[in-house]
């Protein structure tokens, strides 16, 4: 019997969803946002600072959805979709979330809070895509805003790559609050982690704040992949729907 070929492609996105909101709260803008993403066509999609459940703005936000915000967002394009619960508070809860084209097989959410301060994950999904006969990994990260707690996080997050199978591949996308560009070097050196932007460009893209894009914060990571066309999505479609400008990027296998 013929074996499974192994040359596959497919496109990653990545966003920080500010919970639906634009910045400082002002308007709910998640179904624009929805729109937006759809239009991007992508395969698997990373979304940080994800609404998991909240009980008070249902009852007064207009066009909050009936559904959990990743569920609104997978809609009828995401047949897969996972979650993982980062900061909880008497209201409710948000985090991270993958949706996918493709079949999830098994995802667990990693806590990388550090000493009780604010909460973070990293949302490790395994993949299946088809005709292919290696488990994709994506890991969905939102990192923390003090150095201290990022250079934890990051060897964390080096041991969670480091203990995966040798030779498949892996995609670690999100915020990661890097303003001190300190983890490109790191990741390279201890995972084989290459960032898309910086391997075709020499340095990440700027992404934050989405308005005037100065630091350099969002990042897609790759490994035992290639990559083409790492894209910062148009500022004029998109500044109004997030506080960071979203990433994309072809990822071949």
């Amino acid at each position: 019997m013929a074996g499974k070929t192994q040359r596959f492609s497919f496109k990653v996105l990545t966003i920080n969803t500010h919970k639906g909101f634009t910045a400082f709260n002002r308007r709910f803008i998640l179904p624009e946002l929805r729109d937006a993403v759809r239009t991007v066509s992508a395969d698997i999609v990373c979304l940080q600072e994800v609404m998991g459940a909240h009980e008070v703005h249902p009852m007064h936000v207009e066009n909050w959805p009936d559904t959990t915000h990743y569920e609104f967002l997978a809609d009828t394009m995401w047949s897969d979709y996972a979650y993982g619960r980062n900061a909880v508070y008497p209201e409710g809860h948000h985090g991270n979330a993958v949706l996918s084209r493709f079949p999830i097989e098994q995802y667990e959410n990693l806590d990388v809070s550090v000493d009780g301060h604010e909460k973070r994950g990293l949302l490790h999904c395994q993949i299946s895509p088809p005709s292919f006969d290696k488990t994709l990994h994506v890991i969905c990260v939102h990192l923390g805003l003090k150095e201290a707690h990022r250079q934890e996080q990051l060897n964390m997050l080096a041991e969670l790559v480091n203990s995966l199978p040798d030779g498949e591949p892996v995609v670690v996308a999100g915020d990661f609050n890097d303003w001190r560009q300190q983890a490109n070097r790191f990741l390279h050196q201890h995972t084989g982690l290459d960032e898309v932007f910086t391997r075709a460009y020499g340095r990440p893209a700027r992404t934050f704040p989405v308005r005037f894009p100065l630091l350099r914060l969002d990042r897609i990571y790759v490994k035992n992949a290639t990559v083409s066309a790492p894209t910062a999505l148009p500022l004029r479609t998109w500044r109004h729907l997030s506080d960071h400008a979203p990433l994309a990027v072809e990822i071949h296998l």
